[in-house]
């Protein structure tokens, strides 16, 4: 599970996970936790 830029320079560094690739996995974790609460209150 690989989002945006971050696997391409995981990939270029040489590692299979980059801090972007880090990053855009806890992105997305975010945007489908706020989507949960969301759909809990509402």
């Amino acid at each position: 599970m690989s989002y945006g830029v971050g696997p391409v320079a995981g990939a270029q560094c040489g590692y299979p996970y980059g801090g972007g690739s880090s990053l855009g996995f806890i992105l997305v974790l975010f945007i489908l936790l706020v989507i949960i609460i969301r759909s809990v209150w509402l």
